[in-house]
C-alpha cells in the first residue's frame, strides 16, 4: 500500500509560488526531499546458526567481512542478540542480524515477539542446506502476522564446487535446478505453499538468484519504500544502474527548483555558492549510489576477479576518478557552454528592475537542472562501463 503522506507536493509548491511565498515553497521542497531520503526500510535476516546470515548482511550493504562496520562472521553462531547494521551510505536502510531460532529457547511465535517482528518490512530466512522444521514454523508465523518472507539457500558456490568434483558429467544449470527443486519440495512437504527459494553466494551477488530476489522484494514492497531498497542494493547489473538513474533523475526538478528559490535572494554570489555546495552533495550521492566509490569498486574487483585498475581504466568522466568537491564541479560546469552561460547570466539578471528576480530564478533552475543531469549521465555511463568490464560483457555496446 502506498503512503499518502509521501505524495509529490507539486500543487502545494505551485500555490505557494503564486502567492509569492518563496520561503514556504522552499520549506516544502526541503521537507519532501528529506522525507524521501529518510524513508525507513528494515530487513530481518534469520536462520539456523552458521547459515551465513552475517556474511549476507555484509554483502548486501557492500561491506567487506573484515571491515570495522561488518557483522561478525564465523563457523559458529555469532549472533546472540538482535543487532542492527545500517547501510553505510543509506542509514535509513537497516539490516537486522537476528539470532538463529535454533539457538534460542523461544518457540516460533514467541521468537518473533522477542525480536520485535513489527518493525521489519520483510524477512529473509537463510539456510546452507535443507530448510528445517524451525525455519518452516518461523515462516508460517511470519505469514500469520501479514509479513513477507523469502527463503535463501546460501553458499551455493560451495555446493557447485563440491558437485563438480564428485560428478562425472557436471552440468552447472542442472545442478542449480536440482538444488532449487530439492529446497522447494522439502518446504512443500513441511506445509509451505508456493515457497520462494533463491540460490545465492554472498561473495558473488552478481551470479545466481540475487537479481531475482531483488526484483521480487522491490515489487512486493509498498511503492514509497521501493527507492529505499533500490538505492541500498548493490549495483550488480545494468538494469539496476538504469533504475537508480531514473530514481535520481526524478528528484532533479525539485533540487533545481530549490536553487531557483535561493536565486530570488538579492545577495551577489549567494546563489552560485549555494548551488556549488548542493551540486557536490548530490553528485556524490550519484557516485556512491552507482558503486563508483573506491570501496565499492574494490569489492566488485575482488568478487569478479577483474583487476581494480582495469575497472578504473574504462571510466571516462572526471567525476568517477576523483574526489568530488567544488573545484571539480566548476571544472565539469566549464565543459558545458550552456551551463556556464546560464550561471553567468543569473548574476547579471537579478539586478534588472521588475523582471530581474524571475529571470535570475529561471536561469538558476535551468543551469542546475542541466548540470545535475550532465553529472548523472556521466556517472551512469561510467557505472555501465565498469559493470560490463567486470562481467565480461561487450563494452562497445
Amino acid at each position: 500500500m502506498d503512503n499518502p503522506n509521501d505524495h509529490e507536493p507539486t500543487e502545494e509548491i505551485t500555490e505557494a509560488l503564486k502567492n509569492n511565498d518563496a520561503a514556504s515553497a522552499a520549506a516544502m521542497i526541503q521537507e519532501y526531499l528529506e522525507k524521501q531520503d529518510n524513508i525507513p526500510l528494515n530487513i530481518a535476516i534469520t536462520g539456523e546458526s552458521g547459515s551465513g546470515k552475517s556474511t549476507f548482511v555484509n554483502a548486501f550493504r557492500g561491506v567487506d567481512n573484515k571491515d570495522e562496520r561488518a557483522a561478525p562472521t564465523g563457523c559458529v553462531e555469532t549472533t546472540m542478540e538482535v543487532t542492527a547494521y545500517p547501510h553505510p551510505n543509506y542509514p535509513n536502510v537497516t539490516l537486522w542480524d537476528l539470532p538463529g531460532i535454533g539457538t534460542t529457547n523461544f518457540p516460533a511465535d514467541e521468537y518473533l515477539e522477542h525480536v520485535g517482528f513489527e518493525k521489519f518490512d520483510f524477512f529473509i530466512i537463510i539456510s546452507t542446506s535443507r530448510f528445517t522444521e524451525n525455519d518452516v514454523k518461523l515462516a508460517q508465523e511470519i505469514q500469520k502476522m501479514g509479513k513477507k518472507f523469502y527463503f535463501v539457500r546460501s553458499k551455493i558456490d560451495d555446493n557447485l564446487r563440491a558437485a563438480e568434483k564428485s560428478q562425472r558429467e557436471f552440468n552447472k544449470e542442472k545442478t542449480l535446478e536440482r538444488i532449487r527443486q530439492n529446497c522447494v519440495q522439502g518446504l512443500q512437504k513441511q506445509g509451505v505453499e508456493s515457497p520462494k527459494v533463491f540460490l545465492i553466494s554472498s561473495f558473488d551477488l552478481h551470479l545466481y538468484d540475487f537479481q531475482l530476489l531483488q526484483e521480487i522484494m522491490e515489487r512486493e514492497l509498498p511503492a514509497h519504500k521501493r527507492n529505499a531498497l533500490l538505492f541500498a542494493i548493490p549495483t550488480i547489473n545494468l538494469e539496476i544502474v538504469n533504475k537508480k538513474k531514473k530514481a535520481f533523475q526524478a528528484k532533479i526538478k525539485y533540487q533545481a527548483l530549490n536553487s531557483a528559490l535561493v536565486a530570488a535572494v538579492p545577495i551577489p554570489g549567494l546563489s552560485i555558492a549555494a548551488d556549488l555546495g548542493m551540486l557536490v552533495i548530490f553528485t556524490t550521492q550519484y557516485k556512491n549510489g552507482f558503486g563508483l566509490d573506491s570501496k565499492s569498486l574494490q569489492k566488485l574487483a575482488d568478487s569478479t576477479h577483474v583487476p581494480l585498475s582495469d575497472l578504473q581504466a574504462v571510466m571516462t568522466s572526471p567525476l568517477a576518478a576523483n574526489v568530488i568537491n567544488k573545484e571539480l564541479i566548476i571544472k565539469v560546469i566549464s565543459m558545458s557552454a550552456t551551463a556556464t552561460a546560464l550561471m553567468a547570466a543569473e548574476e547579471g539578471l537579478r539586478f534588472i528592475p521588475l523582471i530581474g528576480t524571475i529571470a535570475a530564478m529561471s536561469a538558476s533552475y535551468a543551469s542546475v537542472y542541466k548540470i545535475l543531469n550532465d553529472c548523472l549521465n556521466m556517472l551512469a555511463e561510467d557505472a555501465q562501463k565498469v559493470l560490463k568490464k567486470a562481467l565480461g560483457l561487450n563494452t562497445s555496446v
